[in-house]
């Protein structure tokens, strides 16, 4: 691909949106605060994508924009938007972190008493939506979770600061609490009972999922809101899409923005 600095012209010739404190509106001023919000726009150009550049392995070029974010010090870089359905297939979202990947999936963690967790439950189909605003870039992908290995969730969990070993023991994720200060009691007390040097456990309701990906989604932003879009999608045994590629493979189009 381009590298950051390639679009740099074109990014500086596409201007600056306006700053958000010059929008703002005054107390009371509803009308005018919604108008003010519909200017709240810029232009992109900071580099395009082409067939040629983005290759056909979606997970090669998904490490090359994730490597070039960590690379650029983005803050937060593996943070993610998990979409998931509930029970009466309502979406909900919230913001993860990602901690592995490879050609078998996207890994995350989390208490699978949650919400997330009784979500996945019910039904396993979920999406994830990384943002890098500061390169104009979207990945968008969608798939099927399930829990990774109990020993791979404890190797990860060994790994952890020791305060967020304790803070996984200490909050039931998603349940009511009636006070704030009952989860810091629970956080106390668990310091108390594992002392400075006690190994800590792995929670037994907590561990890994891993979306294993049947489509994966690039974007990048471009001039006039003429995105480019290369959509990735796995060949599935006995499709019937007319593809020759065989299943497993993947093959890519191009989508309109």
């Amino acid at each position: 691909m381009g590298s950051a600095d390639s679009g740099k012209a074109n990014q500086e010739a596409a201007g600056a949106s306006q700053p958000i404190q010059d929008l703002r509106a005054s107390p009371g001023d509803t009308a005018g605060g919604s108008q003010q919000i519909q200017d709240l726009r810029r232009d992109f150009g900071r580099d395009s994508l082409t067939e040629e550049l983005a290759g056909d392995d979606p997970f090669l070029l998904f490490g090359r924009w994730f490597d070039t974010a960590l690379d650029a010090g983005l803050r937060d870089a593996n943070a993610f938007v998990l979409s998931t359905v509930d029970e009466a297939n309502r979406p909900v979202s919230r913001v993860l972190l990602l901690k592995d990947y490879s050609p078998a999936g996207f890994v995350f963690y989390t208490n699978y008493a949650s919400r997330k967790g009784s979500n996945l439950a019910e039904n396993p189909h979920a999406a994830i939506l990384f943002y890098w605003a500061e390169h104009e870039r979207q990945v968008r992908i969608e798939g099927r979770v399930e829990r990774v290995a109990r020993e791979e969730s404890a190797a990860y969990f060994a790994s952890r600061p020791r305060a967020s070993q304790l803070g996984a023991h200490a909050s039931p994720q998603s349940q009511v609490l009636s006070d704030r200060s009952d989860l810091e009691k629970r956080f106390s007390d668990l310091e108390q009972q594992y002392g400075a040097d006690a190994p800590i456990p792995l929670p037994e309701d907590w561990g890994g999922y891993r979306l294993q990906p049947g489509r994966i989604e690039f974007w990048q932003g471009r001039s006039n809101r003429l995105h480019d879009r290369l959509e990735y999608t796995i060949v599935q045994a006995g499709s019937a899409s007319g593809s020759q590629a065989k299943a497993g493979a993947w093959t890519r189009v191009r989508l309109a923005p």
